[in-house]
């Protein structure tokens, strides 16, 4: 077997690397130009059309003071030295495979440790409850790539309960993800209003194989465009809810000092866009929004304005009539 009979066979196969190389590069948001050093792994790395692929995509030659069938096991080793405390001024860094986060309401992946992020790494994000005065929340972890949480992987799931019963939106719920130097992920939930928490340890969020996580990345990118609608939709949904939640509020507490027309096209909105959430259309759930929003603000003008008068009223009611009279001070003395 020849030397160019060999690397005609071999050539399809280096130049499918081209991908991956540009996966790599966008995800750490790097062009081939900021990259320092090129370190070749493996015995294959050795054949000369390897190198010169690599020379000719990165614009930059490949590092040959390393053996490429060593490095591997000398950075393992370095690294079990530095977890032991024997290496203090070596630092090797991990990344995380795929995002980390939560389901939230509508069904969505909320991420809050990005794909590739250096670990360890600790992470935090408030949320608050959907419901009014609910007084646990379930806190479902997740790991991959597609913005709706069914699609990814499931971690686990647990409850954080004893929050005390308010109106949605009210209580501060702070959601921790902290992944320690071995891996280790640990979700911590907690009521910033009573100081409760819960957590769990996830000791192997990321025990995929090398093809599973490809496989997932390579799901995300080819059902990019539906996984968008779907979220969007999902994301519209959630706004129209407490859209909805808003207005009722707002009758609720108001609805007796509101003309009858007024508050009639406001209860017919509302029940218009509660209809066109039970089905599919979302421009139709777009045009109820919108009249919603319409006939909501004219609610609010006249409140305000009964507001404005009452308060006028109410300073003129206080006011307080009084004699006087005017002293020349040029008449004194």
């Amino acid at each position: 077997l020849t030397r160019a009979k060999l690397e005609e066979l071999v050539r399809p196969i280096v130049e499918r690397c081209a991908g991956p190389m540009r996966q790599a590069l966008a995800d750490a948001k790097l062009r081939p130009e900021d990259i320092d050093k090129i370190i070749l792994v493996g015995g294959p790395t050795r054949m000369p059309i390897v190198r010169e692929f690599v020379k000719n995509f990165m614009g930059k030659e490949p590092e040959r003071g390393i053996d490429p069938m060593e490095c591997v096991a000398m950075g393992a080793a370095i690294q079990g030295a530095i977890i032991a405390g024997e290496i203090k001024d070596v630092l090797l860094l991990d990344v995380t495979p795929l995002s980390l986060g939560i389901e939230t309401l509508g069904g969505i992946f909320t991420k809050i440790i990005e794909r590739n992020t250096t670990i360890p790494v600790r992470r935090s994000q408030i949320f608050t409850t959907a419901a009014d005065f609910q007084t646990s929340v379930e806190i479902h972890v997740l790991q991959g790539e597609r913005p709706m949480a069914a699609d990814n992987i499931s971690l686990g799931r647990f409850v954080l309960d004893g929050i005390p019963p308010a109106p949605r939106g009210v209580p501060r719920i702070e959601v921790t993800f902290d992944i320690d130097v071995n891996g280790i992920l640990t979700v911590t939930a907690k009521d910033l209003g009573t100081g409760r928490d819960v957590s769990v340890k996830i000791t192997a969020p990321h025990r995929l194989s090398k093809e599973e996580i490809e496989r997932m990345i390579k799901e995300a990118e080819m059902y990019a465009e539906q996984d968008r609608k779907r979220k969007e939709e999902a994301e519209l949904r959630n706004e129209a809810e407490s859209l909805i939640y808003t207005v009722e509020k707002a009758l609720k507490d108001f609805g007796d000092k509101l003309p009858n027309n007024v508050k009639s096209r406001v209860e017919e909105s509302l029940k218009k866009l509660k209809n066109a959430l039970t089905e599919k259309d979302i421009q139709e759930i777009k045009n109820r929004m919108e009249e919603l929003r319409k006939v909501a603000q004219e609610m609010g003008m006249v409140i305000y304005q009964q507001s404005a008068q009452q308060s006028s009223s109410s300073s003129s009611s206080k006011t307080v009539d009084a004699d006087y009279k005017v002293v020349d001070d040029s008449k004194k003395n």
